[in-house]
């Protein structure tokens, strides 16, 4: 299918990809697909009154009859999962089943927050004072605003906003100004999804706001817009949680990683690479758990490092709409150039570079494609502790399972981690309050991939922020103490006696 056809499956019209100011350019060929109409910054607090008006509707309505939208939005990206699929791959470049797997876990949210709309439950709690009854409620908290980025363009969205929307929340959501067609696709098959639903949805429950840097900081910078969850570098964040947190807000931060893979004497080799290698070259090393580096036991390292080599070099690399492709292009020129520069530097800090290069024969003209990399390091230096969005796989040694730990810990991010081995010690140390210091932590399985029934998120520069499952559905709400009294008397907590 060409380009047009993608996007005329996806339903929309000539007049929709065409006049805007915005140029949307696929990175499977760097060729400009569309232009697209920018929100003006001035429009943004009429966007966000009609947000918060939506809201004191919708937190009237009751939570398991809001769960029936996200039930029949699961129900429209079912049927559209082909053609938003399409479109991610477009303009994204994600190779097909990435794709296609994208839509399934906004599918898969929709399921769970269906039935989180009658799961959203307080605590009673035992009184110290007689006749009388404590209990905690979660009531909905406001318009929740939504940045996310090119890579997951799609499925982060639809973490917060299905969460958001059972919760009582109206959402607003500013794509990537990289990948707006996937977000204005969504928007249609939402709105498919609110007119099966019926009038109990108010206007301006779900908005989409299109544009750069001042249509993002009118979100993050409105006292009407309680929650701002915020997928990205850790360099936005940075900026956008104080921002956020200094109008006393509430920032739900998804940063940057730099995710680890302890290999210990004991793995299955042959299902550690496996892992590894679809973990680190995956969506082409664009994703925020995308493997970076592997610590492995020196007894072991050489064998690892051949065996991945070997793996390395039968990868497909080319245009992500041919089956047989597994590593699609950069999303631009410039990450290519990132990447390059980080081989570089890694050369001066003494690495031995395997694979890296750019690729220009075979693929198609324009793209940005290259050959993932393999980095042998003699230590975890500066360019290995920083994050750089490629297939760049850094190698480090070790020989005990604290030093490890230690190696692993010691980045700024704390995403995601894991270890390949069957000695049940080495795995449960590493799972410990003394083992990795990430937000997600996995014994025999890479640390991409996640399922939408945990709670996604991590700790330190990756920002504290928990979407998706679990309980990260309070964050999307405010907790209320209630204490009843039932008695004919009135005792002080504590023993107090203030007698009048």
């Amino acid at each position: 299918m060409t380009h047009k056809d993608i996007l005329k499956a996806a339903g929309f019209s000539d007049a929709e990809l065409s006049g805007g100011s915005l140029a949307v350019h696929s990175p499977i060929d760097g060729s400009e697909v569309a232009r697209v109409a920018e929100t003006k910054p001035a429009d943004m607090p009429a966007i966000i009154a009609k947000s918060q008006a939506a809201f004191r509707k919708w937190r009237q309505v009751p939570a398991p009859r809001r769960g029936e939208l996200v039930r029949l939005l699961g129900e429209e990206l079912r049927k559209s999962k082909d053609e938003l699929g399409a479109v991610v791959t477009l303009e994204a470049g994600k190779i097909v089943s990435e794709g296609l797997g994208e839509v399934q876990e906004m599918i898969d949210i929709c399921d769970f927050a269906t039935g989180l709309s009658r799961q959203l439950y307080g605590l009673t709690i035992a009184s110290e004072r007689p006749g009388h009854r404590m209990m905690e409620t979660w009531h909905p908290l406001g318009p929740c605003g939504v940045i996310s980025a090119f890579n997951f363009p799609v499925a982060v969205w639809s973490w917060n906003a299905a969460l958001a929307l059972v919760c009582g929340d109206p959402v607003i959501w500013k794509p990537s100004e990289k990948s707006p067609l996937t977000a204005l696709a969504t928007m249609k098959i939402m709105q498919r999804a609110l007119e099966r639903f019926g009038d109990d949805a108010p206007e301006g429950l779900v908005q989409v706001v299109i544009g750069g840097a001042e249509v993002g900081d009118a979100l993050v910078s409105s006292p009407d817009v309680p929650i701002i969850s915020a997928t990205g570098s850790t360099r936005m964040g940075s900026t956008v949680g104080p921002k956020v947190m200094a109008r006393w807000g509430r920032p739900i931060l998804e940063l940057g990683g730099n995710n680890a893979m302890i290999v210990a004497p004991s793995a299955d080799l042959d299902m550690a690479v496996r892992a590894i290698v679809f973990s680190a070259v995956g969506t082409a090393g664009q994703r925020c758990t995308s493997l970076r580096r592997i610590i492995v036991h020196s007894s072991i390292r050489e064998k690892l490092v051949g065996m991945l080599a070997k793996a390395y070099a039968t990868l497909p690399i080319g245009d992500p709409r041919e089956e047989k492709t597994l590593v699609g292009p950069l999303i631009d020129n410039a990450a290519r150039q990132r990447m390059l520069a980080a081989l570089e530097k890694a050369k001066a800090e003494g690495a031995t570079v395997h694979g890296g290069k750019a690729v220009d024969a075979g693929v198609p003209e324009g793209g940005a494609y290259v050959e993932p990399a393999i980095v042998e390091m003699p230590s975890q230096t500066e360019i290995v502790r920083t994050e750089t969005f490629a297939p760049i796989l850094y190698v480090l040694g070790y020989e005990t399972i604290e030093e490890a730990i230690d190696i692993q810990n010691d980045v700024p991010q704390g995403l995601s981690s894991c270890i390949f081995t069957l000695n049940m010690r080495e795995a449960e140390f590493f799972l410990s309050h003394s083992g990795s210091d990430c937000g997600i932590a996995n014994v025999n399985i890479g640390p991409s991939g996640a399922e939408i029934g945990g709670a996604f998120g991590g700790e330190k520069e990756t920002g504290g922020g928990r979407e998706s499952g679990s309980d990260a559905w309070r964050g999307y709400m405010r907790r209320q103490t209630n204490t009843i009294n039932y008695s004919d008397q009135l005792p002080l907590a504590q023993g107090v006696k203030f007698d009048v």
